[in-house]
């Protein structure tokens, strides 16, 4: 058995849908279970999804303050006012300033653009950067990505006589800044029809209404802020995303150039994956160590040369990045792991002084990856006194709201349900901690607690095939709110497996269902070798791929997790070495059992674990889940009862027998009868002295001719005085079965035949027999 530490949610779309969708559209049955699990209900609604045009795009002057935001930038434009784009550090901020700049310079502006320092002035606009631009003589201020949090530094900049022109996306306060004109799809609510834009869509939006027409060529920035984001990628955003991508496969601006060339990525096959794992983090580094502006220089450069230096700049910084993110998560696990306090609050918080304020996010979402519980980290900085740092939450803990219940010791936050940043005092940070614990408490349940692993697409091995795995690619893209989907094939055996890769901690499969069979390989899951057997049906969960080798295209399944709740038997039966086998088995998790002392004092020292002997009472004897039976048991009904008390979900047979019978066998009643006629006509023979030479002429082994003395002594046939056999003529007829030894042996060639020289699928059928029985039993 193995149970995921996740709870497993497998979703099903609706069988009729998936054939109808099939039928309509030409599709393959995983292309069409995709789009049913995506809520398409209609061939229509997947016809839509799958052909979006502009026409998906809505008129940016839906957007409430959008005529009056146009007006004024045109007033600026014909004025020759000095405008000034207000960014921020994130791969969104970034795509945003460079959507603004390329529109206002097209228009013939004077702009320049500033994007904080997070460390020196932290997130959002800046009352000492406003100053800064009213002293250079900015007239109009447009924020991007950020704003409608900023009170009171437009309030000052309002007072210094500046326009401000917000445009945002996160989530609005209960109060509003006192900004000229405020570009936000959810404020005021309802006016727009797609609230969910990125900052990057808001800052599109308004290019989009200055042009006058669609600005095709800023598709590729959107592409990126949309993704990097995390914004939903459904309606607009969708397209945006999906158009985006294809103008950067074909793009020739520098910056796309060079940022493949540094993160070895392939513009021909650019998708969201790209931009996830390879665009955004870059741009984002850059930001998260110091000044973000490199970024939105890279995105604006028009030489190939600069463009090269700026895309290895970003690079370094991001390799920085990640060490120094290894580094404050080590440290951060190190507290919670010695902190008690810490350590058992439902929601973690730690803090570490002079933790680099620009990765505590993704250092937070690292904890929360391993611990599951929403988790804040803070950067101290004694000299200011402050704490300052980035949370992430699971589902059922809205993290803005629950953050807004503490304003006061909490002054300066903002966020999303899932993600939020935040400055305190560091006297109010052990407050934090423990009205956060309560306010968990009271509102998280034990299973909201366990991750879940929610699977909406279950497959059928026949289902998979190169030209479907392709097919899938045309759905994207895939995101937020239109995930990647997760597959699982459910109940199928495995036909081969081995370990693979130089440290062998890789596996390669052959799953099947008994008729069809599929690749699949486990990254970093060499383990499951040990884990897992033959003959059981499992469950596994993870992603399709295609393998291309010499031309040849093969589907392949790539693990993620596993499950069975099948028991499991490990043959380890017939191998002497005991180093060979004894790494296979969780020693710390496992109970030793032997049914002789003999064995105990072979393996004892050869095993470095306690074994228990079995005895006749079963006195220590307990239900375990990993079992290990070192050798034979006496008898059958031993074994049995051993089963019914531990119930396991793993055995481990080894049935170790030095003095096996099985081979030896039982004379036969031919053997017998002549033995005992030889014996009869020489009475008072020395047999000890001519035993060897009478098995030298019968051609029978010396055990067989001891074993059948042993019998006939045991009935009292043979008597033996002073070293000479004589048969005992008045001996009463008694079946040779009744002996002992004959018994013994029988039973032992028996056992040894049903356990250890047993096939492995009909020793697995004779442990299923027992185990269900008991299992029925007890149910």
């Amino acid at each position: 058995m193995i149970l995921s530490k996740k709870r497993w949610q497998v979703k099903r779309p609706d069988a009729q849908l998936v054939q109808t969708l099939q039928n309509d559209l030409q599709l393959s049955a995983i292309a069409a279970k995709i789009l049913a699990a995506r809520g398409c209900t209609t061939s229509a609604d997947a016809e839509s999804l799958l052909n979006m045009t502009e026409a998906n795009i809505h008129d940016p002057f839906l957007m409430h303050g959008m005529a009056e935001a146009v007006a004024r930038i045109q007033q600026a434009l014909e004025n020759n006012e000095k405008i000034l784009v207000y960014g921020d550090y994130d791969a969104d901020g970034v795509t945003s300033t460079t959507v603004m700049l390329h529109v206002l310079l097209d228009l013939g502006a004077d702009v320049s653009f500033k994007i904080p320092n997070r460390f020196l002035h932290g997130y959002g606009p800046s009352e000492a950067l406003f100053r800064e631009a009213h002293e250079e003589g900015i007239q109009l201020i447009i924020t991007v990505d950020n704003g409608i949090s900023g009170i009171e530094p437009i309030r000052v900049a309002k007072e210094l006589g500046l326009d401000v022109i917000v445009t945002d996306h996160h989530e609005p306060g209960e109060e509003l800044p006192q900004a000229d004109i405020i570009l936000h799809p959810r404020v005021p609510e309802g006016h727009y029809p797609f609230g969910e834009l990125a900052g990057v869509g808001v800052a599109f939006k308004l290019a989009h209404a200055l042009y006058g027409e669609l600005p095709t060529h800023l598709f590729e920035f959107v592409a990126i802020g949309t993704v990097a984001d995390l914004v939903p990628l459904v309606d607009e955003n969708r397209y945006l995303v999906k158009r985006g991508m294809e103008e950067m496969r074909r793009s020739l601006s520098p910056w796309i150039q060079a940022m493949c060339e540094v993160a070895s990525a392939e513009q021909a096959t650019i998708n969201e994956e790209t931009i996830g794992f390879y665009f955004g983090p870059r741009l984002n580094a850059v930001g998260r160590l110091g000044e973000a502006s490199p970024a939105v220089e890279l995105l604006m450069a028009e030489d190939t040369a600069k463009a090269t230096a700026l895309a290895k700049q970003l690079n370094g910084c991001n390799a920085e990045r990640k060490d120094i993110v290894k580094s404050i998560t080590d440290e951060a696990i190190a507290f919670i792991e010695a902190d008690k306090k810490i350590g058992d609050s439902l929601v973690l918080v730690v803090a570490g002084e002079g933790w680099n304020a620009g990765v505590v996010g993704i250092v937070a979402s690292r904890l929360v990856e391993l611990y599951y519980r929403p988790t804040i980290v803070l950067s101290l900085d004694f000299e200011k006194g402050t704490a300052k740092g980035s949370a992430r939450s699971i589902e059922g803990f809205h993290l803005y709201n629950e953050l807004a219940k503490n304003r006061d010791i909490l002054p300066h936050f903002g966020g999303h349900p899932m993600a939020a940043g935040m400055t305190l005092p560091l006297e109010h940070v052990d407050e934090l901690r423990t009205r956060l614990d309560a306010q968990a408490r009271a509102c998280l349940t034990e299973e909201q607690l366990t991750p879940v692993l929610a699977i909406d697409i279950p497959l059928k091995i026949d289902e998979i095939s190169a030209d479907a795995i392709e097919e899938i690619a045309t759905l994207g893209p895939f995101g937020t709110d239109f995930p990647k989907p997760v597959y699982v094939l459910e109940d199928v055996e495995i036909a081969t497996m081995r370990k693979i890769g130089a440290a062998e901690n890789h596996i390669k499969m052959e799953l099947t269902d008994g008729l069809e069979k599929l690749d699949s390989v486990g990254f970093n899951k060499g383990h499951l070798y040990h884990e897992l057997t033959y003959g059981i049906k499992v469950s596994f969960t993870g992603d399709l791929q295609i393998n291309e080798w010499q031309g040849r295209k093969k589907p392949q399944f790539m693990i993620e997790d596993v499950q069975t709740t099948e028991w499991q038997l490990f043959d380890i039966r017939g191998i002497r070495q005991t180093s060979r086998w004894l790494h296979t088995v969780p020693k710390e998790e496992a109970v030793f059992f032997a049914f002789r002392l003999e064995t105990i004092s072979y393996y004892q020292s050869l095993l470095g674990v306690p074994i228990e002997l079995v005895d006749v009472e079963l006195s220590n004897v307990e239900q375990t889940d990993y079992i290990v039976l070192l050798d034979l048991p006496h008898n059958v009904q031993l074994l049995e009862n051993v089963l019914s008390k531990t119930a396991p979900t793993r055995i481990y047979a080894h049935f170790y027998m030095p003095d096996s019978q099985y081979f030896n066998g039982i004379p036969t009643r031919e053997q017998f009868a002549w033995y005992y006629k030889f014996l009869k006509q020489r009475p008072a023979f020395p047999l000890d002295m001519h035993l060897p030479d009478l098995a030298k002429h019968t051609g029978w082994p010396l055990e067989a001719l001891k074993f059948m003395t042993q019998v006939f002594f045991e009935l009292n046939f043979v008597k033996m005085e002073s070293g000479l056999t004589t048969v005992n003529m008045n001996a009463p007829k008694t079946a040779l079965t009744e002996a002992p030894s004959y018994k013994q042996r029988s039973e032992q060639i028996e056992i040894e035949q049903k356990l250890v020289y047993a096939p492995y699928i009909e020793l697995k059928q004779w442990f299923d027999e027992r185990l269900n029985l008991y299992a029925n039993t007890v149910s």
